[in-house]
């Protein structure tokens, strides 16, 4: 396949990531992608997914790495780590204070859609846990301070089994557009149809199943 102007310009660090992650993700986990061409090539996208494991945010990277580099939203505490605090800079991600209203991170994440980026990020805030969890604001915010930018939601499943060996999981990416805003949508209320439609097409797995 021919890449497009963007995935030739991902980072070295980011194509190493995804071609460890390649044996697990698409070998082990048997990855099914649905509707990548939904994913514009170029352009400020925005990328709400929802979150139960860990291995969330790579499995969604590994299924947009022929169309998009995906940015993400991530935990600041995975910065005390010096060594996977290079790779998460390498890959162009960025730390957010979780519980906080971060208006570094909000302005980060609003500079990189601003450039044109594709960033990712989760309206629950955390992992399920097999608990139906409330939207929060960000992913509203974001779409609000950045009209321009396309939505396209990344529902993911089966990413809870990857670590239950010798059972093999079955890994499934849909990546959809949501449906149409409502007038004057409030960014809480954008936020909370964005998770309602996610958790329709990758339902919240039962209590014990996170990774």
């Amino acid at each position: 396949m021919e890449l497009s102007r963007s995935t030739s310009r991902i980072p070295p660090v980011y194509r190493a990531v995804m071609a460890a992650a390649g044996p697990i993700v698409r070998w082990w986990g048997r990855l099914e992608v649905v509707g990548l061409d939904l994913l514009p090539l170029e352009g400020a996208t925005i990328v709400p997914a929802n979150h139960d494991s860990a291995w969330d945010p790579v499995v969604i990277a590994f299924a947009a790495r022929r169309q998009r580099q995906i940015q993400a939203l991530a935990k600041d505490t995975l910065w005390r780590n010096a060594l996977l605090r290079r790779v998460l800079d390498g890959m162009g991600q960025i730390p957010v204070r979780r519980g906080k209203a971060d208006m570094d991170a909000l302005d980060a994440a609003v500079q990189c859609l601003s450039h044109g980026g594709c960033l990712g990020i989760f309206p629950e805030g955390t992992r399920s846990q097999g608990r139906q969890l409330r939207a929060r604001s960000g992913v509203g915010r974001l779409a609000h301070a950045v009209p321009q930018a396309r939505i396209v939601c990344a529902a993911v499943s089966g990413t809870v089994d990857i670590a239950r060996f010798p059972r093999r999981p079955r890994l499934k990416v849909t990546f959809f557009e949501p449906t149409p805003a409502p007038p004057a949508e409030s960014a809480i209320e954008l936020a909370a149809r964005l998770t309602a439609e996610l958790r329709a097409v990758a339902p919240v797995p039962a209590a014990g199943q996170d990774s």
